[in-house]
């Protein structure tokens, strides 16, 4: 596996793959090709479909500027390798291509060029020389917590570089202020669908209600203020994607403010988040256009579940159990956004997600740890009932909820 700072990417949002990773390509093929009178860029697949409403266009004619880009939407056809793909061409002053490049974002702000894939179908930069993690299973890595006695956090702080742990505060850092800036704001969300922002007024009622009802709220508050954030293009941390990077923060957030957690160990229970999301990455997908919503916001709840088993002391195998019940009651679920935009019913799945995270928790907490179905064996599941849902379920906004409006 690679670094855990692949899962934590910040950025604008709304969408890790159809906004951050077609800005990084373009901004990349701009640098290469600077001296081009022009640029074209055909969008396929799902990045055709709901490229609208996640801003794809408006990314990548902002990386390329002040060059002028026309953007073509196919619709019609994809490529092979991922439902993410685009072509980016280099035009002279005849509007002649000069030079091409076709690109796919393969989710979590990632990109893969496609003359990078080898042979075999795998891109070169996941090729096992430039893996830093000799161990990619969770099953792997909680033997060897169970074998040295350390946590899972340890096993990234043995992994990792000295400057984790700052890279981990800065991310912290950007988390919280998403969710205090996400708190302060209120008015519609921009897009069309004139959706309110609720954040601040489930905060405020929240704080008047009973112990128990308001404890809830305000996990909805914190998980919902980042979405919306996201939704509105703010600042935000992929987590591991921008669809789904309401859920950790929101219930780290709440419980910091609940329990005075330090930051030390906030810090410890994003590494055992990242590790996570990492595994799942790594062995299956977190690309809602790939295999749906189950692999970006069911990725959010297992890593925000494990995190929190980890602050409230389970063990590595209780920590395991959260994280894969976690992903288990989220397998099937389809990525259906209502005209393409990073909205409904993507921001209210974040809140329930962060919801789910802590009963997973609890759960675990109440077990020894043991259970019949490993996480691994969820994530496997995961990937091929993402592979068996039809297209017009994985990002397309041609099926579900989508249809409806």
């Amino acid at each position: 596996m690679q670094s855990i700072k692949k899962i934590y990417k910040t950025g604008h949002g709304p969408s890790s793959s159809h906004t951050m990773g077609p800005h990084y390509a373009a901004t990349a093929f701009k640098q290469k090709f600077s001296k081009a009178a022009s640029y074209r860029v055909t969008l396929y697949g799902s990045l055709a479909l709901t490229g609208k409403g996640h801003l794809t266009d408006m990314a990548i004619m902002e990386a390329l500027s002040p060059k002028h880009c026309d953007i073509v939407w196919d619709k019609d056809d994809s490529l092979p390798y991922h439902p993410n793909a685009m072509k980016l061409e280099a035009l002279d002053k005849d509007n002649y291509a000069t030079a091409e490049k076709v690109v796919y974002s393969i989710g979590g702000g990632d990109i893969v060029w496609e003359e990078d894939i080898n042979s075999g179908g795998i891109p070169i930069e996941t090729a096992e020389e430039n893996n830093i993690y000799t161990m990619s299973e969770l099953v792997e890595i909680q033997n060897w917590c169970n074998y040295t006695g350390k946590s899972y956090w340890e096993y990234v702080q043995e992994i990792e570089e000295e400057d984790i742990w700052d890279f981990l505060i800065e991310v912290w850092t950007t988390m919280k202020t998403a969710v205090q800036n996400g708190l302060d704001a209120e008015g519609v969300i921009p897009g069309g669908l004139g959706l309110q922002r609720k954040a601040c007024s489930f905060y405020t009622k929240g704080m008047g209600f009973g112990t128990s009802l308001q404890h809830r709220a305000l996990l909805y508050a914190y998980t919902l203020a980042v979405s919306e954030e996201n939704a509105c293009g703010g600042i935000i941390v992929t987590a591991p994607t921008c669809g789904a990077c309401g859920v950790l923060p929101g219930v780290l957030y709440y419980l910091q403010q609940l329990h005075n957690f330090s930051d030390k160990r906030i810090l410890r229970a994003l590494a055992t988040a990242a590790l996570v999301g990492n595994v799942v990455k790594t062995n299956a997908s977190i690309s809602g256009a790939e295999a749906g919503c189950q692999a970006e916001v069911g990725t959010a709840c297992s890593m925000a579940a494990a995190a929190t088993s980890q602050l409230f002391g389970g063990t590595p195998s209780q920590i395991e159990y959260a994280a894969e019940m976690a992903m288990e009651h989220h397998l099937g679920m389809t990525c259906d956004p209502v005209a393409g935009f990073v909205q409904i019913p993507c921001i209210e799945r974040n809140a329930f997600a962060a919801a789910r995270a802590l009963d997973c928790n609890a759960y675990s907490m109440c077990s020894d740890g043991k259970h019949r179905i490993t996480f691994d064996k969820v994530i496997r599941t995961m990937i091929q009932t993402g592979k068996d849902i039809p297209s017009l379920y994985r990002e397309t906004s041609k099926g579900g909820l989508a249809t409806f409006y």
